[in-house]
C-alpha cells in the first residue's frame, strides 16, 4: 500500500483506493505511474477539482501472473490475473468486470476505503461501475478503466458517477422501446416532464431552466435510463450520457452528496475536545474555496477572526483569567452547486477546543 495523496486523517477524508489488476510484480512502478496520472485527470473534473482537499489515495499493489487483461484483444484470451479482469462481461466487449471478493481483500489493506477504482493493465476502451457492492470494508462503489485507453479517465469519472453519485446512465438504447415502470429512485432520471417536476416539487424541479455546465438549459429531455421513450433526463448531453462532458447540475450536487457522505466540511490536526493553551496555534482545513470560517471565544463570534484557518485563543482575545474558555470553530460550504436544504445542512461543521492554560 503506497500513499498517493494525503488531507487528513482517513476518518473526515474521502479515501480513493486505486488496485492496479494486470500488472506483474516488474510493472508494479508503471501502476504507480498510471495512478497519479489518472488521479489527476479525474481531479481536474468538477466537481472533483473544487474539492480536491476532500480525498485521500491510496494505491494498493495487486501482483498478477500475467501481463494484461483477458479478453484483450479478443474474447478468446485468458489472463491470470489477481482480480480476474476480462472484457466481455455478460457479452459486452466494453464492459469491464472484475472479482468483486478479490478486490476487496485488496482494498481491505488500505488504511480506509470509501471508493475502490481498479486500473487494468490494458489500452483497450472499457470499465464497468459496481454501485451496489456489499463491502464489509464499508467503501461506496467499486469503478473499473483499463490503464492506457486515452478515454480511461473519463470511464473512471463517469463510473464513479454511479457509485459515488448513484447517478443513472442517461444514454439510451432503442431497441429498449418505452418505459413503462415505477418512478426511477436515481435523480437523474424520471418519469416526470418538467412541468409535472415542477408541480409536484420533485426530482431536479429545483434546477429546471438553470443553464447547466454541460451545455444548454435544465429541463426534461426524453431519453435516458437506457429507454429512449417514457423516461427523462435533466440536460441534453451530460458526462452520465456522453464521456468527456461535465456532470449537469443534477448531477453534480448528487457528486457533491457522495463525497460528504465520507468526508467532513471542517477538519483539524488538532484533536476536537482537546485541551489548549492562549499560545497554541489552532489550525483548520475546509474542502473548497466556497466554505467560510467562523470562530468564537465562549460561544461569542470573533469578527477580526472570519475567514481565517489558523488563529491561537489569545489572538480571539482570551485572557489569562484562570478560567476555562472554550474557543470553537464553524464551516460553512456555501457553494451555489447545492440547492437541495438536506444537503445543505450537511456542508457545516463544527470543531472546539478547550482553553485551561
Amino acid at each position: 500500500m503506497t500513499p498517493v495523496v494525503e488531507n487528513g486523517p482517513v476518518a473526515t477524508k474521502l479515501d480513493v483506493v486505486f488496485v492496479g489488476d494486470g500488472y506483474t510484480g516488474a510493472e508494479q512502478s508503471d501502476f504507480h505511474a498510471d495512478v497519479r496520472a489518472k488521479w489527476e485527470k479525474i481531479a481536474a473534473v468538477e466537481p472533483y477539482a473544487s474539492y480536491r482537499r476532500l480525498f485521500n489515495v491510496w494505491a494498493v499493489s495487486a501482483v498478477s501472473r500475467q501481463s494484461g487483461v483477458s479478453g484483450d484483444p479478443v474474447q478468446g484470451v485468458v489472463k491470470d490475473t489477481a482480480l480476474k479482469s476480462t472484457f466481455f462481461c455478460d457479452g459486452i466487449e466494453r464492459l469491464l468486470c472484475v472479482d468483486t471478493g478479490r478486490v476487496e481483500s485488496y482494498a481491505a489493506r488500505a488504511p480506509a476505503a470509501d471508493l475502490v477504482v481498479v486500473l487494468s493493465n490494458s489500452a483497450k476502451y472499457g470499465g464497468a461501475g459496481y454501485n451496489d457492492v456489499v463491502s464489509q470494508v464499508g467503501y461506496d462503489g467499486i469503478a473499473t478503466a483499463s490503464s492506457d485507453h486515452p478515454k480511461s479517465d473519463q470511464v473512471a469519472v463517469h463510473e464513479t458517477g454511479h457509485s459515488l453519485g448513484k447517478l443513472a446512465d442517461e444514454y439510451q438504447y432503442d431497441e429498449y422501446g418505452t418505459y413503462t415502470g415505477a418512478e426511477p429512485w436515481e435523480v437523474n432520471i424520471s418519469k416526470l416532464r418538467a412541468d409535472e417536476q415542477a408541480a409536484q416539487r420533485k426530482k431536479w424541479y429545483r434546477w429546471l431552466g438553470e443553464t447547466s455546465p454541460d451545455g444548454g438549459p435544465v429541463g426534461a429531455y426524453e431519453g435516458g435510463g437506457y429507454y429512449p421513450k417514457g423516461l427523462y433526463r435533466p440536460t441534453e448531453n451530460s458526462e452520465m450520457r456522453t464521456l468527456g462532458r461535465e456532470f449537469n447540475l443534477p448531477g453534480r450536487e448528487a457528486m457533491i452528496a457522495g463525497f460528504h457522505r465520507h468526508a467532513s466540511v471542517l477538519t483539524s490536526e488538532v484533536a476536537p475536545g482537546a485541551e489548549v493553551g492562549r499560545g497554541d496555534r489552532i489550525e483548520v482545513r475546509t474542502p473548497a474555496a466556497t466554505t467560510v470560517v467562523r470562530w468564537y471565544a465562549d460561544g461569542r463570534e470573533v469578527f477580526r477572526a472570519r475567514g481565517r484557518t489558523a488563529v491561537t485563543p489569545r489572538s480571539l482575545g482570551i485572557r489569562p483569567d484562570g478560567r476555562a474558555h472554550v474557543v470553537t470553530a464553524t464551516a460553512v460550504d456555501a457553494t451555489d452547486a447545492v440547492r437541495d436544504p438536506e444537503l445543505r445542512r450537511r456542508l457545516t461543521g463544527s470543531l472546539s477546543w478547550h482553553v485551561t492554560r
